[in-house]
């Protein structure tokens, strides 16, 4: 039998590296920007065509290769960084594994200047599929400029996994946002297609941080700054009104190489807890300069993982920190420790408990079912709360409709809200319209209106939502919104991450009534909007209805034209809290019975509740 084990061929070698370093543009973008930074680079500039498919090109005046480092860089495994295991465990440079040249030769065509200080001639060379196809002396500046071209053209099923170019773009921006904020004090650029996208000066971190995420947070950063024996933290988190119910603006750096760590932004979370929403995420770009050998960096092909020697110490450090900042810049609540008079003066405060209380409470069957050991389940047998029973049935929704369940709680709501709760058609919608026009808003919030079998409670918000987001499906699929033109058009100036997500959703917006321009530089010109759009709010709607569109950007379930859509009916719809007149009211009503699905949102939350007459009676005993 002969042999069957044999070695791979470099190039093909390269290519399945390739699969580990060079997952789609963005990545080879990284490993380049880092290439240069450790270069020693004060300046550095990204160019991008095609999204990255057709080139991406890293020109920097940094110190440059001779000719001998120029060829062998391109080899597996090489590298100037480490020399022996020990080196290993003392990382303090972006790129080490010397990998990534190798990778990007195997599965694109490479181009590659380069010059040092004292060298006369620089080195040109040529790379295909891991060949060397030309290597010449040439005249060029000292630094390195790197271009690579047609990325996986060898190996056309990679390039077919590739994502749209609005997509692939995006990533390429979070790559350079993440170098180029850990490096404030070099010169950034990125062009793409011809267009500048990012200009960014040398200067502080807090510059830098405006420069990249925009001017609304020039007055709304607060600086966090802490020594210690063990690690330093430096950086700025955002105030609290700054949060969002996206993610997006979120950094954390250790020893300037940007990471991930749900465990690390939960201390920060924690920090901010009691000072922001729920569902909403605070602002923040921390720096942890820490001993390269209290952490293992390798530990990931992308080296955004990384692992701690202790990383319940620096959780602990994190949310001290942050808290401490915080605290400093009088952010945090204060506690008031003054009783309310009317507090004071209750019988509970003033009076004694005496013993007849006592023993009149403790002789109660609740009292008994709570201190007594394995009780808990007897509760309702022990204690007088059976006449709840059918209360609690009616108000956590616990109501037949034609003799079947509805929904059980929020809870099975949270749980199903990926999937809509649909029913509706199974039901007659006669049933439960409202047979007059006396309709009640309580709490500013919700409606009340008599129906045929009892009455309907409406929440406004969550009808309205229902209301849009059909009509504004009904416009994407062929009957699009008239647009209304200002007269005097506003002009919106968005984040570069923001511009390029903007971008993409142009011709879905014009559809639904809002005819939004480019007007370079990362501004845009809003030449009309929807009618029912108040004049002069057209600014405020579109960077809400952006910053909804990137909470649901993590869902895979929703494509991008989904995720509009319900971005646009949330932002747009009248929110809880807000007073209606009567008119207003029947209109919303009339509109949301015209609905296909009436009875809840997109998302699956209820849109009203029926409460049935004989449910009614139960409760009162008749």
């Amino acid at each position: 039998m002969p042999d069957i084990v044999q070695l791979l061929p470099e190039n093909i070698a390269n290519q399945i590296a390739a699969g580990e370093v060079i997952q789609r543009p963005a990545s080879a973008v990284k490993e380049l920007l880092e290439n240069a930074v450790d270069a020693g680079a004060t300046e550095i500039k990204l160019f991008v065509n095609d999204a990255g498919k057709a080139l991406i090109q890293v020109i920097d005046n940094g110190q440059g290769m001779s000719e001998t480092d120029a060829r062998m860089c391109f080899e597996r495994h090489a590298t100037s960084k480490i020399k022996n295991i020990e080196d290993l465990f003392h990382i303090k440079t972006m790129g080490f594994r010397g990998e990534a040249l190798a990778s990007i030769a195997g599965v694109a065509q490479v181009e590659l200047k380069t010059k040092k200080a004292e060298d006369i001639t620089g080195t040109y060379i040529e790379i295909e599929n891991s060949v060397v196809k030309t290597q010449q002396p040439i005249a060029v500046q000292q630094g390195t400029s790197i271009s690579m071209k047609n990325l996986f053209f060898n190996v056309p099923a990679r390039r077919n996994f590739l994502k749209s170019n609005t997509s692939e773009l995006r990533h390429i921006v979070d790559e350079f946002i993440r170098v180029s904020m850990a490096f404030p004090e070099i010169f950034f650029s990125f062009t793409s297609n011809g267009q500048q996208v990012f200009h960014l000066e040398k200067g502080t971190l807090k510059q830098r941080i405006v420069q990249i995420l925009g001017n609304n947070y020039a007055a709304k950063l607060v600086s966090v700054q802490e020594e210690t024996d063990y690690m330093n933290i430096y950086g700025f988190v955002g105030k609290p009104d700054t949060a969002k119910k996206t993610r997006g603006d979120q950094y954390f750096f250790v020893n300037n190489r940007f990471i991930k760590s749900a465990y690390l932004n939960h201390a920060v979370m924690n920090a901010f807890s009691d000072m922001i929403a729920k569902d909403s995420f605070p602002m923040y770009a921390l720096f942890i300069d820490l001993d390269p050998s209290r952490l293992d960096i390798n530990v990931h092909p992308t080296k955004q993982e990384i692992k701690f020697e202790d990383e319940k110490i620096i959780y602990a450090f994190v949310q001290s920190a942050v808290k401490h900042a915080l605290a400093q810049f009088s952010v945090t609540p204060t506690l008031d420790f003054d009783l309310d008079i009317s507090i004071q003066q209750s019988d509970a405060v003033s009076k004694p408990f005496t013993d007849d209380k006592r023993s009149a409470a403790a002789s109660s069957s609740l009292y008994k079912t709570f201190t007594q050991k394995h009780q808990a389940h007897f509760i309702e047998n022990k204690s007088d709360l059976q006449h709840w029973d059918s209360e609690l049935s009616v108000v956590s929704g616990q109501l037949s409709v034609d003799g079947e369940k509805e929904f059980t709680s929020q809870g099975d709501l949270d749980k199903n809200n990926k999937t809509e709760y649909t029913p509706e058609s199974l039901q007659k919608k006669e049933d439960k319209k409202p047979t007059n026009n006396n309709f009640i808003q309580l709490h500013n919030s919700f409606i009340i209106a008599e129906n045929r079998n009892g009455f309907i409670a409406i929440h406004q918000q969550n009808a309205h939502e229902r209301i849009l987001y059909e009509r504004f499906l009904n416009a994407i699929k062929g009957k699009p919104i008239a647009t209304q033109r200002s007269l005097f058009p506003a002009t919106i100036e968005l984040a570069p991450g923001d511009t390029v997500l903007l971008n993409e959703l142009l011709d879905d917006l014009q559809l639904l009534g809002y005819l939004v321009e480019p007007f370079g530089n990362n501004t845009f010109v809003i030449q009309g909007s929807p009618a029912d759009v108040v004049q002069g709010n057209e600014k405020a709607t579109l960077e809400k209805m952006l910053d909804q569109y990137k909470h649901f950007s993590n869902d895979l379930k929703f494509n991008k034209r989904e995720k509009l859509l319900r971005s646009m009916a949330w932002q747009q719809s009248v929110k809880a809290g807000t007073s209606l007149d009567q008119k207003e009211m029947e209109s919303l009503i009339n509109d949301l019975f015209e609905c296909e699905t009436p009875n809840c949102t997109p998302n699956g939350k209820p849109s009203y509740l029926e409460f049935k007459k004989e449910e009614l009676d139960k409760i009162f005993g008749r």
